[in-house]
């Protein structure tokens, strides 16, 4: 089973905290090609935690669907897979994430170092379910251990349809620069399509990994905290050869767009506070006004406060 076309080149990231479901359908509504989720917990999700069932927040509306799931129990990983199977158009495998509670589990990019078990997992997941799955890898464990290319090639050939390259280490986390270098190589080396990703904040970053790395999408992960708009721009400069900046004004509306989706889909007031001061980075006198967001505890008091801060910016930008 291949990959679904996609209606773009471009991809939001899985982000722990950030890509909940309002985030993701407004990079949708933007032109994101494809969403992912936050990732999962095979270990959780085969116990059937509650909580764990909460974060599988997809719906019709952003198909292709994409779950992501991290393990390295082989049998979780395979119960959860066929659990994800009908909510999800395409199951997506973690073997990038770099934090230490997650390394700890031996989960993650710390499953880099295991080969072996990296082709058990791929291929126990391509044989279980009957929607595509991906990956999502790091360079290696450290600048002297760089084995993405082997990697790359273990996952295709255990049945991945799909690899997306954040072109760091692990122990770079999310720190230095991203070495597109790689991704090109790896591109050169697989035959299924490569997602490049890593230090891509603008429509010329995109153009310039396209150029030089080749990668048949563009995976956008930090980049777009606080601006989806980005997808917009990208989608602008591929239908027009242009793209016009994002106002200050169109910032903070955006923010409104997101809260409206994440009042109906009831998401956690933690992510709404983190996703309002995103929205506001860059802005002045936005540093005030992130120190009193820190103190509120409801969604009214954040709207009033987010609505006086928009005619701010109005002023600011007559």
């Amino acid at each position: 089973m291949n990959l679904p076309k996609l209606p773009s080149d471009t991809i939001l990231a899985p982000m722990a905290g950030v890509t909940d479901v309002a985030f993701r359908l407004l990079c949708k509504k933007y032109g994101a090609g494809l969403t992912v989720t936050e990732m999962i917990s095979a270990n959780a999700l085969a116990r059937e935690n509650q909580a764990t069932i909460k974060m599988i927040d997809v719906v019709e509306a952003e198909k292709p669907r994409v779950i992501q799931l991290f393990g390295q129990n082989t049998d979780s990983l395979v119960q959860s897979a066929k659990y994800c199977e009908d909510k999800c158009e395409i199951l997506d495998f973690n073997l990038g994430c770099p934090a230490a509670k997650i390394i700890k589990q031996g989960a993650g990019s710390a499953l880099l170092e295991r080969p072996n078990k990296i082709k058990e997992i791929v291929q126990a997941l391509s044989q279980a379910v009957r929607i595509p799955v991906t990956v999502k890898i790091r360079l290696g464990i450290r600048t002297g251990s760089i084995n993405v290319i082997k990697i790359a090639q273990i996952c295709e050939e255990a049945g991945a349809k799909m690899i997306a390259v954040h072109a760091r280490t692990q122990k770079q986390g999310y720190t230095g620069k991203a070495d597109w270098n790689w991704i090109k190589k790896v591109k050169e080396n697989v035959s299924v399509p490569v997602a490049g990703n890593g230090d891509v904040k603008s429509v010329e970053d995109y153009v310039r990994m396209k150029t030089e790395t080749g990668c048949d999408y563009v995976m956008i992960g930090r980049g777009s905290l606080g601006n989806p708009y980005l997808f917009k721009q990208i989608a602008d400069y591929n239908k027009t050869g242009k793209y016009t900046e994002r106002s200050k004004v169109q910032q903070v509306k955006d923010f409104f767009a997101y809260l409206e989706l994440a009042q109906k889909y009831n998401i956690h007031f933690n992510n709404v506070k983190f996703h309002a001061q995103a929205f506001t980075k860059g802005i002045p006198k936005s540093t005030q006004l992130r120190d009193s967001l820190s103190q509120i505890k409801n969604i009214p008091s954040l709207k009033k406060e987010m609505l006086t801060f928009l005619s701010q910016v109005k002023e600011l930008e007559k």
